[in-house]
């Protein structure tokens, strides 16, 4: 048939126009074409001229995103215009077929429209990006032409009384207003920019954002296309194939999500709310929060209303598509063809394609509200870690030490209530929409099947409850589950820290139960989890079933007829959307009530004291923390070109006041009268007068609890005063105009605390604290602190990281830094807290020398000094004596001298006393060094440790890399299918048998169900034109199969949910068994060489994930799934032909999953690694709070918390943008299935095939596809993290054990083994692992029965680990130990170990009753404990105890002393009667009267016995029988000590001497 523009049906006259040329409809038709053609002649040649210009500049340059007015909007508009242009062009073709002839003009200027339109849009979004708004004047004449010809051809139509109930007229008239509305904004452009027609053009600048190059996270500035599909991400999420995502990548947050900009909101909001009248009324958060974020909410729930509406379109266009009538009717004007309005609703080709657009708007709406309401939620808890640390900063002490709130609390708030109250806006906009979405879909379920419905929905609202139910048991379960599983933690930390001492008692296998009794609790609530969880799956999957079930069922009774298959999928369809918002709504509730809890613990804790205003520190005037309003109106106003650190000073910090001169220049500060308390009404202090000469040392002495650090804060304003005043002077007017440039800061004191606080960074950070870095003063510094050799022995010098999760130091090394950082901050006045309580003599006196008294005084610093040491008063220039909270005395030492002689005589009996102490201390070897030894031991393992496993690294990567990107990307995208399978296998092959078999029924079964419902409803449409007798039959045999296939499915439903969890649990249970064993047993070195918080984390973090995070990702993952699977499977047996559309959708589907797979893990570790430092920011700042005050840092800190804020923010934000990335690219995918399938099956039923039901099914189940997608994909991304906790416990599985076994039996070894204590050492040598070199080279020794031995050596000379061979603790890898005739190599390790007995240096007990710390294989009487206890000198200290042998030990021994602790070590060791004890330096931390006292017992009660002393200080071991010394490993004398003593040069000797 002959193509024709008008058509050339004989009869018509189509070009004649005698009636006038505009009443030839194809006529006004052409006209129409016209603007269409123009544009795209115009626009044609200028796009092509300038993409080849830009695609040299691949990445176009931020400043060019700028919009011009009314951007949104025309986008909008232009969507609309596309959309129209579409009915258009279908009403055309429709209207075409039923003409005799072709008649081209009906649908050609609609498709021309069509590509006019998206040119239009392409060509505006390329000007828009080059910036040139001049040849926009093309659209502007496009716009109007168009508007006019349509406006002719809408005129028309009128005059021939073509009405609305015509669909060409709606269209037509939608035409005509959508082109003026293009017009209007295209004038709008033109009056904001003035870029043509005006003189003087508006020059534009880019905002502030896009001027600096670091902010990375455009969606805020991006068209409003790029923004609803997120494509401004691809590149980041495809790069992230080739290299990782890094910090940098990511970059800055844009000015308006930045912590700071939030926290202004929030504060001003929160502030708002104290009114003039009612001043101290608690201000609402809720407000606050409402006023600073409710905007966004607002838009985020449109939003969500919308999708939801949209939502309902899915059922109700395949019931129509399903019913596919065919009527006609005639109307013809201007020879045409005109159809009336609703056929086009009726036509199923129409009905696919508007199903499509429905899906695709209804998911990037929804899409687009999930993203608003994130980004609000992590804005608003930027806005509250901010208010929270602000507040942290000017908490009152008191309430920190008075226990009114705790570390715990503070940490809580930070970690857990912000993140509650995010996750509670994540969510709330589910609280409005969802009872929306309920009763919608109710009204629409009544419609299709009137009363049936409203039961099967009632089933649905009945089951909500019980949801609700089951949520919070699991959240009370999941408490109790924590509670077990930190004990769990504790004991383990125990057993990790004292694995030393269990192995050498052999009573490793008595803990470890210990552990596994814990976990035994520990897994009864997760069972009940477990449980709870696979009922709140099951409740999910089994409503839906019942829902049906009970509808259909009670529709056949009532209607006497099933339902038409229409009817039947659509309602099907229905009940699936409707099951989600009731899953959900109970999870919400759940989190809304959590959110209550918190935001009520946030305003007690914004409620509680502060410290009192800082006007003393700044002459009396006192301004008001909040001087925010005074500085500007508005954050607006933010000087733009200061960096944001400034304003954050001048934000919080009111303008300091010059001082008043105070009576006396020379007093730094005086405090008159004062009484200050801690918060009770009674003081603490009181009666204080006291002064504090300027430039001079100021020592505060007094008993233990008097008051002196009381004293100090009280100076410092951290207490509360009661009555009284402090006053600090100013410098000297004429001093401060010669330092006004390096002027001391006046308002800082630097403070050291009795109790030492590290910032988690390096060194050299937490000496400097701020201070720029002079090099010749930080080298003073280190000097008089005597630093420089522990910093040389660190793994990286003083880049070193060190506190909480850098390397643990002792002490007495943290204390010198803290009293570092005090003398090298450029402060006027000194305040050092007892600086020396943690430091032994040669340091204390070395500190006191060079620190205070040479490096302090050069620099005429004040100083103010609180300490024990009295033998220091002499170089005091004043004192100040005190006693129970007030002044005793003050003066210089000569005043006392004269006045009070009681006093001084007093002293001078403590200083002798002191001064004894000294010498005894000299014969130590110092503490120091010991200190130093244990930090050299513990690196020169790590790194031994570390470079095994680079070289592991390395060999790892050669042989996965070839030096090209295919094998990295390779690598990272793999999903671990060893590790997933190591995990089942861990669960039990019956249990992976049952879970899947049962799954697979599961699904199975959930098909037939679908499929038996198709199949009856059809049965009805071929039936109803016989009579009805046949229809009761039929549904009598169809009905009973179906109720039988729903009890089976809600059944299976249950077996599966219960088999998955319990497969979960049975391989957490089988993991952690097999490592806790694994590590237990594990040789000596292993700990040596690994980190404790290595292995604390595989038993905390990674056992976590296991318990409770694998199985349900798993469930989730195996049933999205398996649905994705059986839908396409469904649709595809239908309608073969799907199978062709299939292939692309798989490909991209493959693609996307897999690029997001890489990335997503990446986000993911940046986000946890970057929320670590920030909770650790929050914990340290409360601890050191008064160094922090006093210093005067608080700025410095915040600045610090916002930029730590802001990063752990960006991360976050840039994980849940990928997360939309890849919903809205699933959803399209999944839309486009809904298509495809839709066509597949239009296609098949013109020829006959499937019958209406089955295509009602098919489409189900596409609709059911486009959730579960990205569930798929998410789940995979999920499962990927979590098996990496798999694969780091399988990674310790494979530690080699200790060889327990022995070549004996444990019978063939005499009970009383050995009885007489005599060892022969052959030829022994001795390594800690194969790859290092000997510790012990061919030593031969041989000691007598009861023969008391002293091994001494310097440092390093392996005398410990002599100690450990008679163990078996080392590899002994040549030579053998004798003990008593029998070979201890081949005796087991366990009989060994128990028969032998030893004390460590540094004494270990463990959380219990000292009972339990004797003897915990609980087989001795009370009367032999307390003989040992007798011997061991704590007779009557633990008969004081509550509880006597059943007193409590806390964690690590810590309630009591070192000295008690090594003495109850002693008596451990007298509780077992061996005939062998080997004391390891067991005397180091004991006083010397005490070690006095053993020495005699042990010559005593082990008179009989074999003692091997190494000796730490040699005169311990002056009186024993035998000396040994040794050398790098080799013997070097042996002999009787006095023999050893008469040789001048002996080594032993030259010890003894330096030891005098």
């Amino acid at each position: 048939m002959a193509l024709s523009f008008c058509g050339n049906d004989a009869t018509e006259k189509a070009y004649s126009v005698e009636g006038g040329v505009l009443n030839n409809g194809c006529f006004v038709d052409a006209l129409n074409l016209v603007p269409h053609v123009f544009l795209l002649f115009i626009t044609f040649p200028i796009l092509f001229i300038g993409w080849g210009s830009q695609s040299s500049k691949v990445q176009i340059h931020h400043n060019t995103w700028l919009h011009f007015p009314g951007h949104n909007l025309r986008w909008i508009l232009t969507f609309s215009l596309l959309f129209v242009h579409v009915c258009e062009f279908a009403e055309g073709i429709v209207s075409n077929e039923v003409m005799k002839t072709n008649h081209l003009h009906l649908f050609m200027p609609a498709f021309m429209g069509f590509i006019a339109a998206t040119t239009s849009v392409v060509y505006y979004h390329n000007i828009e990006t080059s910036n040139f708004p001049k040849l926009l004047l093309a659209l502007f004449i496009y716009w109007v032409l168009a508007f006019i010809t349509k406006s002719i051809k809408l005129w028309k139509f009128a005059a021939f009384k073509v009405g609305p109930k015509h669909l060409r007229f709606c269209i037509t008239a939608l035409l005509v207003l959508l082109y003026g509305l293009l017009m209007a904004v295209e004038i709008n452009v033109i009056r904001v920019r003035k870029y043509v027609f005006f003189a003087n053009p508006q020059k534009v600048k880019p905002p502030e954002d896009l001027q600096d190059l670091g902010v990375r996270f455009l969606q805020p500035f991006v068209n409003l296309l790029s923004k609803a599909t997120y494509w401004w991400m691809n590149p980041l999420i495809i790069g992230a194939h080739k290299r990782p995502i890094e910090l940098k990548k990511i970059g800055k947050l844009p000015i308006a999500m930045r912590a700071l900009t939030n926290y202004l909101r929030l504060k001003d909001a929160y502030e708002d709310q104290r009114t003039a009248e009612d001043p101290d009324r608690a201000p609402s958060i809720w407000r606050s929060m409402y006023r600073a974020f409710g905007r966004p909410i607002l838009l985020s729930s449109t939003f969500r209303y919308l999708a939801d509406l949209l939502g309902f379109a899915g059922p109700l266009c395949i019931s129509g598509i399903v019913q596919h009538l065919n009527n006609t009717s005639d109307d013809f004007y201007f020879g045409v063809y005109f159809m009336s309005s609703t056929e086009l609703l009726q036509n199923a080709s129409v009905l696919a394609v508007l199903l499509f657009l429905a899906l695709v708007l209804q998911r990037t709406f929804l899409q687009a509200s999930y993203y608003v309401t994130i980004e609000t939620g992590i804005n608003l808890r930027g806005a509250l870690l901010a208010m929270i640390y602000n507040k942290i900063l000017r908490l009152s002490t008191s309430n920190m030490s008075m226990g009114e709130m705790t570390l715990g609390q503070i940490n809580n708030l930070v970690a857990i209530e912000t993140n509650q109250l995010m996750w509670f806006l994540f969510l709330c906009p589910n609280l409005w929409a969802m009872p929306v979405q309920i009763v919608m879909g109710v009204i629409l379920l009544y419609y299709l099947l009137g009363y049936s419905a409203l039961i099967g929905a009632s089933v649905i609202v009945l089951l909500a409850p019980v949801q609700y139910l089951i949520a919070t048991k699991l959240a009370d379960t999941q408490k109790n589950t924590l509670d077990h599983s930190t004990d769990r933690l504790k004991k383990t930390t125990e057993i990790l820290k004292g694995i030393k001492l269990l192995k050498l008692y052999a009573w490793e296998n008595i803990f470890c139960d210990s552990v596994e009794e814990t976990r035994g609790k520990e897994l009864t609530s997760l069972k009940t989890f477990a449980l709870y969880t696979s009922m709140s799956i099951f409740m999910n999957a089994a409503i839906p079933i019942a829902a049906v079930l009970a509808t259909f069922v009670t529709h056949h009774f009532i209607n006497e007829s099933g339902p038409s298959s229409s009817e039947a999928f659509a309602a099907l369809a229905l009940f699936h959307i409707l099951v989600t918002p009731l899953f959900l709504l109970s999870t919400v509730v759940r989190f809304a009530v959590k959110a209550l809890v918190s935001v009520q613990k946030l305003g007690e804790f914004l409620q509680s004291d502060e410290i009192g205003d800082d006007s003393w520190r700044n002459g009396d005037m006192s301004y008001p923390l909040d001087t925010c309003k005074k500085h500007f109106g508005a954050t607006k106003a933010i000087n733009r070109k200061q960096p944001m650190r400034y304003q954050m000073d001048n934000y919080e910090h009111p303008t300091r006041r010059q001082m008043r001169p105070a009576e006396t220049e020379d007093v730094a500060v005086k405090v008159s009268n004062g009484f200050f308390t801690w918060g009770s009404n009674l003081s603490t202090l009181s009666d204080i007068n006291i002064r504090i000469p300027t430039g001079q040392l100021t020592m505060i002495v007094g008993q233990v609890g008097c008051g002196k650090s009381s004293l100090l804060l009280a100076m410092l304003g951290e207490m509360q005063t009661i009555s009284g005043k402090v006053y600090w002077s100013k410098l000297p007017d004429c001093e401060m105009a010669h330092e006004g440039i390096i002027s001391k800061n006046r308002y800082s004191v630097a403070y050291a605390t009795q109790k030492s606080w590290l910032l988690n960074a390096t060194v050299e950070e937490n000496i400097t604290f701020g201070s720029p870095f002079s090099k010749q003063r930080y080298k003073a510094v280190i000097e008089a602190c005597s630093l420089q050799p522990d910093i040389d022995l660190l793994p990286f010098g003083d880049q070193t990281e060190i506190g909480e999760r850098g390397i643990n130091l002792s002490g007495g090394q943290r204390q010198r830094i803290c009293v570092a950082r005090a003398l090298y901050q450029n402060t006027n006045i000194v305040f050092l807290d007892d600086p020396f309580s943690a430091l032994d003599i040669h340091l204390s006196d070395h500190l006191m020398q060079e620190g205070i008294l040479k490096f302090l005084q050069d620099d005429k610093r004040t100083v103010v000094l609180v300490t024990h040491k009295l033998q220091y008063l002499i170089h005091a220039d004043w004192i100040i004596a005190m006693k129970d909270g007030s002044v005793l005395r003050e003066g210089t030492l000569k005043d006392i001298q004269t006045h009070d002689v009681e006093l001084y005589d007093h002293w001078k009996t403590l200083m002798n006393r002191q001064d004894h102490e000294l010498e005894k201390d000299t014969e130590l070897d110092s503490q120091t060094t010991l200190e130093r030894k244990t930090l050299r031991r513990a690196f020169y393992s790590r790194d031994a440790k570390n470079q095994i496993d680079d070289e592991d690294e390395e060999e790892e990567e050669e042989e996965e890399d070839d030096d090209n990107f295919s094998t990295t990307t390779n690598r990272r995208s793999k999903i671990p299918w060893k590790v997933c399978w190591r995990y089942l296998s861990s669960g039990g092959f019956f249990m992976v048998f049952l879970m899947v078999s049962s799954k697979l029924l599961k699904h199975s079964v959930m098909v037939a169900i679908d499929y038996w419902l198709a199949i009856w409803t059809s049965s009805k449409s071929v039936e109803m034109g016989e009579s009805n007798v046949t229809m009761w039959t039929s549904d009598k045999y169809y009905l009973p199969v179906f109720v039988i296939l729903c009890g089976a499915g809600i059944t299976l439903c249950l077996i599966t949910s219960l088999t998955v969890e319990f497969l979960g649990l049975s391989a957490a249970t089988s993991l952690h068994h097999n490592l806790l064993n694994k590590i237990i047993h594990a040789p000596i070195r292993f700990f040596d060489i690994t980190p404790l918080g290595q292995i604390l984390n595989r038993f905390s973090a990674d056992t976590n994930i296991i318990d409770q995070h694998i199985p349900p990702t798993l469930e989730s993952l195996t049933r999205s799934t398996l649905l994705c699977l059986s839908a396409i499977g469904v649709i595809s047996c239908i309608t073969p032909i799907f199978l062709v559309a299939l292939v692309p959708l798989a490909v991209a589907f493959y693609f996307i999953q897999k690029y997001f797979r890489v990335a997503s893990k990446d986000l993911q570790d940046l986000d946890d690694s970057t929320q670590l430092p920030l909770l650790c920011h929050f914990s340290e700042t409360a601890e050191g709070l008064t160094t922090i005050r006093a210093f005067r840092h608080e700025a410095r800190f915040k600045q610090r918390m916002l930029e730590l804020t802001d990063t752990n923010n960006t991360a976050y934000l840039f994980l849940s943008a990928a997360n939309r990335w890849l919903e809205v690219r699933t959803d399209y995918l999944g839309a486009v299935i809904v298509l495809s399938a839709a066509v597949a099956s239009i296609c098949s039923f013109s020829y006959g095939l499937p019958a209406g039901g089955l295509v009602g099914l098919g489409l189900t189940y596409a609709l059911t596809v486009t959730n579960y997608l990205n569930w798929v994909v998410r789940n995979l991304a999920d499962l990927e993290v979590q098996m990496a906790a798999v694969k780091k416990v399988n990674s310790f599985l494979s530690t080699e054990s200790e060889n327990y076994e022995g070549s004996m039996d444990a019978s063939q070894v005499p009970e009383d083994w050995p009885q007489h204590g005599e060892i022969k050492i052959q030829d022994l040598c001795v390594r800690y692992d194969p790859m290092l070199k000997p510790v012990l080279k061919h030593v031969n020794a041989y000691i007598d029965p009861g023969q008391k031995v002293g091994i001494c050596g310097r440092t390093g000379s392996g005398k410990s680990s002599l100690s450990l061979a008679f163990f078996n603790m080392v590899d002994m890898f040549e030579g053998r130990i004798i003990i008593d005739g029998i070979d201890i190599c081949k005796l087991p390790l366990q009989t060994l170990r128990s028969r032998l007995s030893i004390i460590l240096q540094d004494p270990v007990l463990f959380s219990g009753s000292v009972r339990f710390n004797l003897d915990p294989e609980r087989t001795c009487t009370d009367d032999r404990l307390w003989e040992a206890l007798e011997i061991a000198q704590l007779k009557n200290m633990v008969k004081a105890l509550p509880g006597g042998l059943d007193a409590v030990v806390t964690e690590g021994g810590e309630n009591f002393s070192v000295g008690q602790r090594q003495l109850f070590c002693l008596a451990r060791a007298f509780v077992r009667k061996s005939s062998i004890l080997i004391m390891d330096e067991a005397t180091a931390s004991i006083d010397m009267a005490t070690e006095n006292i053993l020495q005699k017992v042990v010559m005593t009660a082990f008179a009989d016995r074999t003692v091997v002393t190494i000796a730490h200080r040699v005169h311990t071991i002056l009186t024993a029988d035998l000396v040994i010394v040794m050398k790098r490993g080799n013997i070097l004398e042996y002999d009787k000590p006095e023999t050893l003593l008469e040789q001048e040069d002996s080594i032993f000797a030259s010890f003894v001497k330096a030891d005098m």
